[in-house]
Parts: structure tokens; C-alpha cells; sequence
């Protein structure tokens, strides 16, 4: 059973990170490409009827997360408590500058609630990819100093960044230069996504535009990704070990690989919904390499004190899981029927649906 919650709390995630992704997305366009009000309408209008559903993605991630695997949910909500609180206000700030941006028709009331949007969606895209690169690299469980466990095996707290932002330091941060990396990768890729999203769901003089923009950004994402590929392996020393001893995992790079140089191609694509295909496998390619390279580990030791917490060690107990399986499908239904419906009544471009 422990298999199988692992396997939906990953597809969860990885459709978090699809769905709510190009709202982040979408917002940094907002930020940094919108030069006009017709321009920064239209992409409110493309994500204005889905925003609030796609973090229900979340919120199910973290009820999953608590429910199938507790020990997991108690370290990493206590140990990345700084960070989450931090997210917490940029989502609150991001759902806010959307709502409230229309509520009064002022220039200044307008202007100052879209840079709040804009900004809230840049650092959840920065926070989102420096929590993966934590991840990747690996935390101090049960706070060791000199060899000794201070704390509860499981237990552990970063502090938000150490004085040298080194990775390899004894005392980690939240934020070291490898995961600010991380950071500035989410900020392409969500960039890239959202714009793609934007071009899908609009009709507008911007999307041409957009298109010259993402192939500019995809150059700076292969680079950077060449360049995390290469760090990771001085980060954690072999960590495609995973994919070494098991060939079929591959599969996962080559979807990451097909999305990423698709994207390439984005300027000669007839169908505007193909850079938005390309993007969404890119994501969902590198995240699920990332997983396969960690398993089974889900958040890894940096110490030799204390094990990583594994995808068996921070399981719940069988009969729960066992039971939670039922409810579970009856929950499931009924989203995928709530998607199918929102998908249908909000299908084709959205120009026109006036989301202020």
C-alpha cells in the first residue's frame, strides 16, 4: 500500500505543478512581458475561471502527505517551517491581487495590486524550485553536531540560509546557491508554461510576441538545465543511480528531453495548443526523474547518524492505508467529473470573459 499512496501523492504533485504552474506562469508574463491593459487583461482572463480550482492540487497533496505518510508530514512541515510560511503569504498575496485588483477603479489601486500578483507568482516559482533542490540535496536529520543526534531522527530545522550559501556546508540553508539554481530553472520553465497556457487561451496580439519570448527563454532553460545536470552530480555524487540499474526509468528523462527541444519549435506550430503539450511534458519529465533518482528515499540524509526517510520508514500504519484506499476513489470521481465540467464550460479562447 505504501507503493500505491507514493505513486498518488507524486501524481498529485506532478499535477499541481502542471495545472498550477501556468497560473504562476502566466503572472510573471503579467510582471515582466504585459506592456498594455489589453495585454495584462487577457491573461487574467486566460487563468481567471481555473486559479482557485488548480491549488485544490495542493491542498489534496498535503491531505494525502498527512494521511499515508505522517512522519514525512510532521519533518518536513517543522523543518521547512520558515519557507511554507513564506508560501503561504505569496499564495494569500497572489489570490488577493487577483480578486481585489478589480474592485476599485483606480489606476493606483490597479497598478499596485497586479505587481502584487506579478511578484507573489515570481517567488512562489523561486520558492517551489529551491524546496525541490532541498530535497535533492538533502537535509540534517536529527540536527547531528559532531557525530551525535541532538534531536529525534526524524527531526530537523533549516534556517532560511547559512553565511557561505554552500550546499556542502554542515549547517544548511533553505537558500544556498544550489537551489537558488533550482529557483531560476522553476522561474524559466513556469515562464515558458504560462506563456504557453496564455497563447492557448487567447487570441490576442500578445501571443505572437509570447512565441519569440519562449524561444529566447528555452535557450537560457537548456542551458541551465545542462548546468543543474552537471552540479547535481558534485551536489550528491551519483544520483542517476536509479536510472543506471533500472533502464526502463529513462523514459522519464526522454519525455523531459522531447519537451524541452520542442519547444524550440515553437514559432512554426500551427496548433496553439502544441508549446503548451511540449511544456507540460518537460515538467512532468524532470519530475519524475528527479523522484525515480531518489527512490526510495522521499527526503534524504545528509548525515550517517541518522537514515533517510524512505517511502517505507514514514508510511502509515497498513490498515489505514487500506481503508483510505475506498474514499479515495469516491474523491477522485468526483474531481475528475468537477475538471471534465470546468474544462467544458470554459473550452477555446476565453478573450471575452472579462476576469477582472
Amino acid at each position: 500500500m505504501e507503493m500505491f499512496w507514493f505513486i498518488i501523492l507524486v501524481f498529485m504533485l506532478g499535477m499541481y505543478v502542471v495545472l498550477d504552474g501556468y497560473d504562476f506562469g502566466a503572472g510573471i508574463v503579467h510582471l515582466l512581458f504585459a506592456k498594455t491593459d489589453e495585454e495584462r487583461a487577457a491573461i487574467r482572463n486566460a487563468i481567471g475561471p481555473f486559479w482557485d480550482a488548480n491549488e485544490v492540487w495542493l491542498i489534496a497533496s498535503g491531505g494525502v502527505l498527512f494521511f499515508a505518510f505522517p512522519t514525512l508530514y510532521a519533518s518536513a512541515f517543522s523543518g521547512f517551517y520558515l519557507p511554507l510560511m513564506l508560501v503561504l503569504w505569496f499564495l494569500i498575496f497572489r489570490a488577493v491581487g487577483l480578486e481585489l485588483r478589480g474592485q476599485i477603479h483606480n489606476k493606483l489601486w490597479e497598478r499596485f495590486w497586479e505587481k502584487a500578483f506579478g511578484m507573489a507568482s515570481l517567488f512562489l516559482a523561486i520558492f517551489f524550485g529551491a524546496a525541490l533542490g532541498n530535497v535533492v540535496r538533502g537535509v540534517n536529520l536529527g540536527m547531528v553536531e559532531n557525530g551525535v543526534s541532538t534531536q529525534e531522527p526524524h527531526y530537523f530545522f533549516l534556517q532560511l540560509w547559512n553565511p557561505t550559501l554552500d550546499p556542502m556546508s554542515d549547517v544548511h540553508g533553505i537558500i544556498d546557491w544550489f537551489t537558488i539554481l533550482l529557483g531560476i530553472v522553476s522561474v524559466f520553465t513556469l515562464t515558458i508554461h504560462g506563456a504557453n497556457w496564455i497563447i492557448l487561451k487567447t487570441s490576442t496580439g500578445l501571443n505572437q510576441r509570447l512565441k519569440g519570448i519562449i524561444f529566447k527563454l528555452n535557450i537560457g532553460l537548456a542551458f541551465l538545465v545542462v548546468l543543474t545536470a552537471g552540479l547535481w552530480q558534485y551536489v550528491k555524487p551519483f544520483p542517476l543511480n536509479n536510472l543506471i540499474g533500472h533502464a526502463w526509468l529513462w523514459i522519464f528523462p526522454v519525455i523531459a528531453g522531447v519537451g524541452l527541444i520542442g519547444q524550440f519549435w515553437i514559432k512554426k506550430f500551427k496548433k496553439d495548443g502544441m508549446g503548451f503539450l511540449f511544456s507540460t511534458l518537460f515538467i512532468l519529465g524532470s519530475f519524475a526523474t528527479t523522484v525515480a533518482s531518489l527512490f526510495p528515499n522521499v527526503l534524504p540524509s545528509t548525515n550517517s547518524v541518522n537514515p533517510s526517510l524512505t517511502v517505507y520508514n514514514v508510511a502509515g500504519h497498513e490498515y489505514g492505508l487500506s481503508v483510505g484506499l475506498n474514499w479515495f476513489v469516491i474523491a477522485f470521481l468526483l474531481v475528475v467529473i468537477y475538471f471534465i465540467i470546468q474544462f467544458r464550460v470554459f473550452k477555446g479562447k476565453l478573450d471575452d470573459v472579462g476576469y477582472h
